[in-house]
């Protein structure tokens, strides 16, 4: 079977593994891997209540990467100590959290036994315009837009 989009995690295996996309959306493409970063690991149940806590900024998002002129926060765990709160990402990545359970759903997967194994961001299209400036001049304006795969494997939660 061929699959329209392809995906950078190469091991996929569909009995075990359940995969979920989001193509050219209009997000940070550094708040989408600090993001990606934060959520690796940890099981669907478990990122969902993170992204909520960032939305209602409680907890901040570790920036490992992209961490300059970025506050402290006190609330960081990872020994990492600048972050933020990334809303519009979150909401992305919550839509992407819930589109994996559908897919996992329908495969009939065990959802409290989901692991995130990959979360991978990729800059996309490049949306080339041009903002206006005074004496008739104008400055490029560049959108890159964000594209990120998050796939889950059903295993023992630990």
């Amino acid at each position: 079977m061929n699959d329209m989009a392809n995906y950078s995690f190469s091991n996929y295996d569909r009995t075990k593994h359940v995969r979920s996309s989001l193509r050219d959306k209009d997000i940070s493409h550094k708040h989408a891997r600090e993001i990606a970063l934060a959520i690796k690991g940890m099981t669907i149940e478990n990122a969902r209540d993170f992204l909520e806590r960032v939305i209602r900024t409680e907890i901040a998002v570790p920036f490992r990467r992209y961490h300059n002129e970025v506050a402290h926060r006190s609330n960081i765990r990872d020994g990492f100590s600048a972050g933020r709160f990334p809303r519009k990402a979150s909401t992305e990545f919550l839509k992407l959290l819930d589109n994996i359970e559908t897919n996992a759903e329908y495969k009939g997967m065990d959802l409290d036994r989901l692991k995130i194994i990959s979360a991978v961001v990729h800059k996309g299209t490049k949306l080339k315009r041009f903002t206006p400036r005074a004496m008739g001049r104008s400055s490029p304006k560049i959108d890159t837009l964000v594209s990120v795969e998050l796939v889950a494997h059903e295993g023992t939660v630990t």
